[in-house]
């Protein structure tokens, strides 16, 4: 009974996002309000962010043999009902002005946030499919929500065409590991790693093809091909969630395969790996140098980032872990500011989004809060010191010198100068004069002032966690994968 209880307790995070999306559909059964389906689903959101700290008194356990709630797990939980959570901000805003039915957006949401916590918690293929799932098909109709706008509609299509290709790859790769090893949970895959010969090439073959799957979902070379487009069409707080929650929970869920299952502990997988991180650093950054659209540039930006993230992974060290929880939480903090910039200025929605760079010239001038928020967030990315995307970079080169990882090294601080170029344009843009012609953001409404609350308190902590970020490596190193310690 005793450990009945504790593993209700341990999926209190997602029952909480459960009973928001049941209760915010029989809201809309009976009567439909934009306010009521935002309210209930971000109280169901809070209530499970405040029910981590009951689930950390029963950490680690096992719930089923699907699941794994531990530290690790409990750490990017929080992280992705943050971003969730502002996304749901900036949604209450842009979606004002939409003429047409705005209340499943948030469905959705909750439906997507509850796919992103299973996946961070799987320790089975049966539950990272059922979690990747969850996490993806919500998001075609997220991307496409705004499907009056043909940009919205043709993201929608193509992030849900790619990706039902990618879910056919983790499939056939899941098979092929289940023929070698009989096994579908990673600790059982142990038995794959002693194989020769043919069957190391099943292996083998099981785990490209699951990596092909969660490096299109991680916009990686060379699958990142869809990312600026969809980041270009998706409604801006979609384009939000995609570069903070969903990429938050993949890259959490490849962390733990990597280190807890042995088969994937091959050095030519590592190195494949590394190459595409490599490839990626210098992909994403030089191709958002001509950029004139912010989405496209911010999404190119992310898949120079998960590159740089991916080194952790490569490295393979103790260390890796906390570097992947703190680049993590610095990386969605950065994205959530600056796309939330963008989500504020687009609002109330009136077509297509404001994303083109004169959107934002002398944007100091009608809205100083967002526009110096705008510039803390562009020099975090940058990795300047004294912001916290800084903290994240520090650590990821750590991991690479400490495992003699050099060309990555390399790769970084290159990628790194690259992208310095574009982030300080951007922000350069922010205090120019203003255009005669240039589209003026909304400043009323409630939403408005949310947001923009959000953003200041975004951009507050990016300052605090650069001065000072021993709380948040404090509370990172606490977050260690049962079975690894």
């Amino acid at each position: 009974m005793n450990d009945t209880w504790n593993q209700l307790v341990a999926v209190l995070p997602p029952i909480f996002v459960c009973l928001a999306v049941i209760v915010v559909m029989a809201a809309i059964a009976y009567k439909r309000s934009h306010a009521s389906a935002a309210g209930i689903t971000m109280v169901g959101l809070n209530l499970a962010l405040v029910s981590l700290l009951a689930v950390l008194t029963v950490t680690p356990i096992q719930v089923t043999p699907l699941f794994v709630i531990d530290d690790y797990a409990v750490f990017f939980w929080a992280v992705i009902l943050v971003a969730a959570l502002a996304t749901c901000t900036y949604a209450g805003a842009y979606f004002k002005g939409l003429d047409d039915n705005r209340e499943e957006f948030y469905l959705l949401v909750a439906s997507s946030v509850l796919g992103a916590m299973a996946l961070v918690a799987s320790r089975h293929f049966a539950s990272l499919f059922m979690g990747l799932e969850l996490l993806s098909v919500p998001l075609y109709g997220m991307i496409a929500y705004t499907y009056r706008e043909r940009q919205s509609l043709e993201a929608g299509f193509k992030y849900m065409v790619l990706s039902g290709a990618a879910s056919s790859f983790l499939l056939f790769g899941m098979a092929l590991l289940y023929a070698a090893s009989g096994h579908l949970d990673y600790e059982g895959l142990a038995a794959a790693a002693q194989l020769g010969g043919a069957g190391h090439a099943w292996v083998l073959m099981g785990l490209g093809m699951i990596l092909v799957a969660l490096t299109f979902k991680l916009s990686l070379v060379p699958f990142h091909v869809w990312t600026p487009d969809v980041y270009e069409g998706a409604p801006a707080p979609v384009s939000t969630f995609l570069a903070t929650v969903s990429k938050t929970a993949v890259f959490a869920l490849l962390m733990r395969f990597f280190f807890l299952s042995p088969v994937a502990q091959d050095g030519w997988l590592l190195t494949l790996l590394g190459v595409i991180a490599f490839l990626s650093m210098f992909a994403g950054n030089l191709l958002a140098l001509r950029q004139t659209n912010i989405k496209r540039l911010l999404g190119y930006s992310s898949i120079a980032h998960i590159g740089y993230l991916l080194t952790a992974i490569v490295a393979g060290i103790p260390l890796s872990i906390e570097a992947t929880g703190v680049y993590l939480a610095t990386y969605v903090g950065t994205t959530l500011g600056a796309f939330g910039v963008v989500s504020l200025v687009s609002s109330p929605f009136a077509g297509r989004d404001a994303a083109h760079m004169d959107h934002y010239r002398g944007l100091y001038w009608k809205r100083p809060v967002l526009a110096v928020s705008m510039a803390i967030m562009m020099l975090s990315l940058a990795g300047i010191p004294l912001t916290m995307g800084f903290i994240g970079k520090f650590y990821i080169l750590s991991v690479a010198v400490a495992a003699g990882l050099w060309w990555l090294v390399a790769g970084i601080i290159i990628g790194s100068g690259i992208g310095l170029f574009y982030y300080l344009r951007v922000m350069a843009l922010l205090f120019m004069e203003r255009p005669t012609d240039a589209r003026e953001p909304s400043a009323a409404g409630f939403g408005q002032t949310a947001g923009t609350v959000v953003i200041w308190l975004l951009a507050a902590v990016t300052i605090i966690v650069g001065i000072y970020p021993t709380w948040l490596i404090d509370i990172v190193g606490a977050s260690s994968i049962a079975g690894i310690g």
